[in-house]
């Protein structure tokens, strides 16, 4: 019996990018051509896999082949390159199983994922990306921190721990606070209710896909997806007149949304999770300068996290409702606001909500990568849906415009992002732990926690990391735990009621006073620098 040659993982991959850096630099010429359905069916009549593509295609359908200089055919529909050697700098990512068509029923076929890029330099600089992201994947980082955890009992609905729930808190109250500022109320609609509900507002039959439904007394009822019915139902509590307009309101709710399984991801994509919904009620008049100050105020909070964006405008969907007219009018009152802003964007044909175009910020993290997260979406069909009415200066019953507006977005997948930005290092401000006091020795016990006492009475996050180890060895572990300060104190530090600070960005390189520590980390608080 004839010896075989078995190759490793690696060993396979070498060879196979061996061989298409050797097809790349033949420059082999790449041409199209056609047949016809029942000629293709011909070509593949051994080829069990091309048969069924073939097959599922329309009778009289023409089909396009590409043939690789001679060598090689496959049925595709292109485009492709003109020749192999336009080909520049790849590699081969990985290798996974796949069913055919994804049907588990099927055969498991081996499906390879690569990437190409014209020139070396920029593959390396991709790759180097890849690099960095894994470093700071949230769901990694989140674990390591104790941040939040995601558990089998619970697929898609992740478990905040209590220092990732002093991150939720803290961003909670900066939202409450610029918000208060800008005139907006803060109200709690319930999470389930009746199915005549999401009818009228039109997510029945355009969302239903999406949404959890129950029954209570035989009634059918869902859990709310979205804030926005419930939102219309406090409008129509009492009577509205043009003196209330604009009205501004805003509401974290907690909202489910049925994703497939497949498309779980950490804190970025999950089942249930908190909206930062605001509904602005308006007049017509009232829409461009609503606008601007909403795009002002998602400026201002973008900013505060290092996060630069970019807009697009997204207009009206296939599955939409509403009448041309109205939608012309949202649009361009949409359009309108942003040149007026002066602010850049791209238009995104037919990706606006079933209810109305939108304005959505795509934010840029600390590697360049780009999360949608803030959205402007103008709507006059739920008013109209829901009967909303003001009383106007003429004293005539007319119909309020309105703006949905989310500013973090989902507020978990916000804190995911801000997780991979920050490599897991919040600023001060935002960090579960802002300080840890650290012994030298167990003679100053007793000191670092009468420091500690100091600096929980001024409102300062801390902790006392008096364990039975090596200082050189808590140092680091605390360096890990992404603490923004650490102060270790010792007899020059208990003789002076002094600190020793140790901080991320190596400003402070001196022991001070422990009251004059405490008013510098109060500043940086108070001012949430970076």
């Amino acid at each position: 019996m004839a010896n075989k040659t078995f190759f490793t993982y690696d060993e396979q991959i070498e060879k196979l990018e061996k061989e298409m850096k050797e097809i790349a630099k033949r420059d082999l010429a790449i041409s199209r051509f056609e047949l016809s359905k029942e000629e293709a069916l011909a070509k593949y009549v051994d080829n069990e896999y091309k048969t069924e593509l073939i097959n599922e295609l329309p009778d009289g359908e023409t089909i396009s082949f590409y043939e690789q200089g001679g060598e090689f055919t496959d049925l595709c529909a292109g485009p492709h390159l003109m020749s192999t050697g336009k080909i520049g700098a790849f590699k081969i990512m990985s290798v996974a199983g796949a069913y055919w068509r994804g049907n588990s029923e099927n055969k498991m076929l081996k499906r390879i994922y690569a990437i190409s890029f014209p020139k070396a330099k920029q593959l390396e600089e991709y790759l180097n990306l890849l690099e960095e992201a894994k470093k700071r994947d949230h769901r990694k980082l989140g674990k390591e921190l104790r941040l939040f955890e995601l558990v089998e009992e619970g697929p898609g609905f992740p478990f905040f721990l209590p220092k990732g729930m002093v991150v939720y808190n803290t961003l909670m109250e900066y939202w409450r606070e610029v918000h208060t500022r800008e005139n907006y109320v803060e109200i709690s609609t319930p999470t389930i209710l009746s199915r005549h509900l999401w009818e009228t507002s039109g997510h029945w039959f355009h969302y239903k896909e999406n949404m959890y439904t129950t029954q209570i007394d035989e009634q059918d009822f869902a859990i709310k997806p979205m804030n926005c019915p419930g939102g219309m139902l406090v409008y129509k509590m009492e009577p509205r007149s043009y003196r209330d307009l604009p009205m501004r309101v805003g509401e974290i709710g907690l909202v489910h949304r049925h994703e497939l399984s497949g498309a779980l991801n950490g804190l970025m994509r999950v089942r249930c999770f908190h909206q930062d919904d605001a509904h602005i009620f308006m007049t017509k008049e009232q829409i461009q300068d609503e606008i601007k100050d909403v795009v002002r105020l998602f400026d201002e909070v973008y900013k505060l996290f290092g996060l630069s964006y970019h807009v697009e405008l997204s207009t009206r969907p296939e599955d939409s409702m509403g009448s041309d007219e109205d939608w012309e009018i949202a649009t361009d009152g949409l359009r309108g606001a942003l040149d007026a802003i002066g602010l850049d964007y791209v238009v995104n044909e037919g990706d606006g909500a079933f209810y109305g175009p939108k304005i959505d910020f795509h934010l840029n993290d600390a590697i360049g990568r780009t999360w949608q997260c803030g959205t402007i979406q103008l709507d006059m069909q739920l008013p109209e849906r829901f009967e909303l009415e003001y009383t106007g200066a003429d004293g005539q019953k007319h119909r309020p415009v309105m703006i949905h507006r989310v500013v973090y977005g989902s507020i978990e997948r916000f804190i995911g992002i801000i997780i991979e930005h920050f490599a897991g290092a919040f600023p001060t401000w935002l960090a579960p732990v802002q300080a840890v006091v650290i012994p030298v020795s167990e003679a100053h016990k007793e000191y670092a926690h009468k420091v500690y006492e100091q600096l929980k009475a001024a409102g300062i996050r801390a902790e006392v990391d008096d364990r039975n180890e090596k200082m050189g060895y808590r140092i680091r572990e605390n360096q890990l735990k992404k603490v923004p300060y650490m102060l270790v104190v010792g007899d020059k530090e208990a003789e002076a009621g002094a600190v020793a600070p140790r901080d991320r960005k190596e400003i402070l390189k001196e022991a001070m006073p422990t009251e004059a520590f405490i008013e510098y980390i109060k500043a940086e608080i108070k001012e949430r620098r970076r």
